[in-house]
């Protein structure tokens, strides 16, 4: 199914926090699950997930640190408090949008 990318550009920064608020992950393994749960819907790009990571880490919404799997060193991420209020605060305010473009689609013109 082809997607306006607008559509979840914006709301990248909920999925990612959505995503981490379930456990810990390092970033492909992020790609790979939000891939897999949206049907190929939603196929982040590491270009455009790894600075929004930086970006949420640099505001304190994540920290990272790293660790050794298999012999290899991975980055991984997970929600601050500040990033778990975020992440209410973004999810309340997607549920009010969906609900008024819900109301608004059922409406009938005469």
């Amino acid at each position: 199914m082809s997607t306006d990318k607008n559509l979840y550009s914006g709301n990248m920064t909920m999925l990612i926090l959505k995503l981490l608020d379930k456990k810990d992950m390092y970033g492909y393994e992020m790609i790979e699950t939000l891939r897999t749960n949206s049907n190929d819907m939603f196929e982040l790009k590491a270009g455009t997930l790894y600075p929004l990571l930086h970006t949420l880490v640099k505001q304190l919404y994540l920290n990272c640190y790293e660790k050794e799997v298999n012999g290899k060193i991975r980055k991984y991420y997970s929600l601050t408090l500040q990033g778990r209020k975020l992440l209410q605060d973004k999810t309340s305010i997607w549920q009010k949008y969906v609900k008024t473009m819900a109301s608004v689609l059922e409406l009938e013109v005469d």
